[in-house]
């Protein structure tokens, strides 16, 4: 069984001076240590690159290109990379065509059309009530997973 990781738990992770990096990283030791695959897609590291790339000033972490491919190495390292597939894109136009998606939510709907696509049906973020209207997938905070509500095995 495995379990996408959102953008949101990997900048945490590596965030030591976020207060929530210490349950991003106690989560996804717990969900390891119950044989949970942790996953993530080429998005998350698009989104990643963002954020590390992006200046303090504008809640980045204003990290160099070198620093932030080293980062991307780390992520790779850590979590298996599932690969972007022709297949992503028709149940994307799916989802947002029949779920009111606009703005930035279109990049939590393509997400969810790569875990359609790749068989994994939880993820793990911080941000549970953007993945609700999702009924195909099943949202878990870090903070669940600490208390015990792993994914159920399917």
């Amino acid at each position: 069984m495995r379990i996408l990781v959102d953008t949101n738990v990997l900048i945490r992770l590596f965030q030591s001076s976020n207060p929530s990096s210490p349950i991003a990283a106690s989560a996804v030791h717990e969900l390891k240590k119950h044989n949970v695959e942790v996953v993530m897609v080429p998005q998350n590291l698009y989104e990643l690159w963002v954020v590390a790339t992006r200046p303090v000033t504008l809640n980045g972490f204003g990290m160099s290109v070198s620093d932030a491919s080293l980062l991307q190495e780390k992520c790779i390292h850590q979590f298996r990379l599932l690969r972007d597939e022709q297949g992503i894109f028709d149940h994307w136009t799916q989802i947002v065509s029949s779920t009111p998606v606009i703005g930035k939510s279109a990049h939590d709907a393509r997400l969810v059309a790569a875990m359609i696509k790749h068989s994994t049906l939880n993820i793990l973020t911080f941000n549970i009530q953007d993945f609700k209207r999702y009924t195909q997938i099943r949202a878990f905070d870090p903070a669940e997973i600490l208390a015990g509500q792993l994914p159920p095995r399917t």
